[in-house]
C-alpha cells in the first residue's frame, strides 16, 4: 500500500459509517446483499404483511424457545420479540457477521441472543445455550440457491431440534424449499404473500 492510499483508508472508512448511519437497516441489508448474495437472497427486507402471516400459526404461549436462520437486519427479529412470552428466548443464526454485530448492538433484549454461525449446527447452538429442543424455527434462507448439500442437511437438522408439535417455518421466492422440508415433515401447509418484493412462498413444516 502507498502512502497515498494509506492516508485515504481512514477517510473511507469515515465515509462508509456515515453511509451506513444514513441509510440505518436498509444499508446494513443491501451491503450484506452485496457480500453473501447466495445467503441473503434477496434485496429487500420481508414486508409487514408477509411477517404477520408466517407468524400467525405460533402458539406464543407455548414458545419457550424461537430460532431464526438469516435474521438480516432483524424484520422478524423485532415482531417475533413483541409476541414472545417474557420467560422466552429468541436465539438468531446468521453466516455474516455484519448482520450478528448490528442486531447485537441494535437489539437491547436479554431474551435474544444472536450468534454468527452455520443454521447447519442448529442443534449444537441450542444445546450450547442450554437447551434439548426448539419450539419453532424460522428460515428465509434462498434454499434454491444454497450450495449442494446445505440445504438437506438445515432441514435435517431442523427437524431434529424441533419439539414434537413444533414447526419449520420458511418464506421463499421459490418452492424449491418443500423438497427439503418433504424428506422430514410430512404435514406441510403451504401460503402465498403477494404483497412482498418479491410475491413470497410461505411454508410451515410440522412435527408430528
Amino acid at each position: 500500500m502507498t502512502s497515498t492510499q494509506a492516508a485515504r483508508e481512514p477517510a473511507l472508512r469515515r465515509a462508509k459509517r456515515k453511509a451506513e448511519r444514513m441509510l440505518g437497516p436498509w444499508g446494513v441489508f443491501f451491503k450484506g446483499f452485496l457480500k453473501h448474495p447466495v445467503m441473503v437472497g434477496s434485496i429487500i427486507p420481508s414486508s409487514r404483511r408477509t411477517i404477520n402471516k408466517m407468524l400467525a400459526p405460533v402458539d406464543w404461549e407455548n414458545c419457550k424457545l424461537f430460532v431464526e436462520y438469516g435474521p438480516g437486519v432483524g424484520t422478524f427479529c423485532r415482531p417475533v420479540l413483541d409476541r414472545l412470552p417474557r420467560d422466552g428466548t429468541l436465539i438468531v443464526i446468521d453466516t455474516n457477521p455484519d448482520f450478528i454485530e448490528y442486531l447485537t448492538r441494535t437489539i437491547g433484549d436479554s431474551r435474544f441472543i444472536a450468534v454468527n454461525g452455520s443454521a447447519a449446527d442448529v442443534e449444537d447452538i441450542v444445546k450450547a445455550h442450554g437447551f434439548d429442543h426448539a419450539d419453532y424455527v424460522l428460515s428465509g434462507l434462498p434454499f434454491s440457491t444454497l450450495p449442494d448439500g446445505v440445504g438437506p442437511a438445515i432441514a435435517g437438522a431442523t427437524h431434529r431440534v424441533l419439539r414434537k408439535g413444533g414447526a419449520f417455518l420458511v418464506y421463499q421466492f421459490s418452492a424449491k424449499c418443500r423438497d427439503f422440508m418433504a424428506l422430514h415433515f410430512k404435514n406441510i401447509d403451504k401460503g402465498f404473500e403477494p404483497w412482498n418484493v418479491l410475491p413470497c412462498q410461505l411454508f410451515w413444516g410440522w412435527k408430528e
